[in-house]
């Protein structure tokens, strides 16, 4: 299981919501930068990274702010928040990035989804945000009427590999994570799950580890101080190799 240390983007500052509110924000840094070469520092090889502005409004207000960590971080970069073009995913993969997340434009978009999947393949992952059973879209400001399972089960059948979960429920409140969903997707579908939401302790991680996802996201707990990154990699690793 790979550990993406997240950073979620606005107004270029590294900030974190609760359970998806923008109303209730906290910045943590106003160096994105400086951030995300700690995790480096810490032995992460990934970065989970969320532009919070253009989720909502569907532009790339942080753009700039993302080439810079891509380029100077060294870390392996997944982008998402306001991807709903062809235009906008070439941007940034051609800005370095390893994999780009489409959220929104997914559920709304089904022709522009599969084209883009056609077109990018494994360097597409689809960001499915569950809040009470069904699918957030907008930033999480609003809510479809797509049930989380059947929207899984298209996204296999058009051929997007990975999927980055998450529980909006859970997100930023620190009260652990919802294995039962987690292990319910790993055993329902052949895509890579990413579980992201609610990891609050190296516990949380183990839990996770057990259910089969290939990844975990970690935001919150790694800027209160309630998980120390570089502990939780060398954990995860030993754990893996039993």
């Amino acid at each position: 299981m790979e550990l993406y240390p997240a950073i979620d983007l606005r107004g270029e500052k590294a900030v974190r919501l609760l359970r998806g509110d923008y109303d209730n924000m906290t910045v943590y840094s106003d160096s994105p930068l400086e951030v995300a070469c700690g995790f480096k520092k810490a032995g992460a090889a990934f970065l989970h990274l969320v532009d919070l502005d253009g989720a909502k409004d569907g532009d790339t207000p942080n753009f700039e702010v993302i080439g810079k960590i891509v380029r100077e971080s060294g870390l392996m970069v997944e982008v998402g928040g306001g991807i709903r073009s062809m235009q906008t995913i070439e941007r940034y993969l051609t800005l370095g990035v390893m994999r780009v997340i489409l959220g929104t434009s997914a559920v709304t978009d089904p022709d522009f989804l599969k084209s883009a999947v056609e077109r990018f393949g494994k360097k597409l992952a689809v960001a499915v945000d569950i809040k009470d059973g069904f699918v957030a879209t907008h930033g999480w400001t609003q809510t479809s009427e797509l049930n989380c399972l059947d929207f899984c089960e298209r996204l296999q059948q058009i051929g997007v590999r990975t999927v980055i979960c998450t529980d909006i429920s859970k997100d930023g409140a620190m009260q652990g994570v919802n294995a039962e969903l987690y292990g319910s997707l790993v055993k329902s579908f052949s895509m890579n799950i990413i579980a992201s939401g609610g990891v609050s302790s190296i516990n949380d991680l183990t839990t996770l580890s057990k259910t089969g996802v290939c990844g975990a996201i970690l935001g919150i707990s790694l800027y209160t101080g309630s998980i120390d990154l570089a502990n939780a990699i060398m954990l995860i690793k030993k754990a893996d190799s039993k």
